[in-house]
């Protein structure tokens, strides 16, 4: 499944598709796949997020 991170308050969580808005800050945001896809970070069956792109994307909210 692929991890979605809020680009408004970090939030993250697992879904097919991404919500209309943020189960956290009630906005309606644009969230951004920061799912692991790459073998560093356990491949896209891991569950777990690419630091990477996590850390990007972290970078670009403010």
């Amino acid at each position: 499944m692929t991890i979605w991170k809020c680009n408004n308050c970090g939030h993250t969580l697992q879904a097919l598709t991404p919500p209309e808005t943020c189960p956290s800050c009630k906005e309606k945001c644009e969230f951004l796949d920061v799912t692991c896809y790459i073998p560093e970070c356990g491949g896209p069956d891991s569950g777990n997020v690419n630091p990477q792109v996590f850390q990007e994307s972290s970078k670009s909210q403010k």
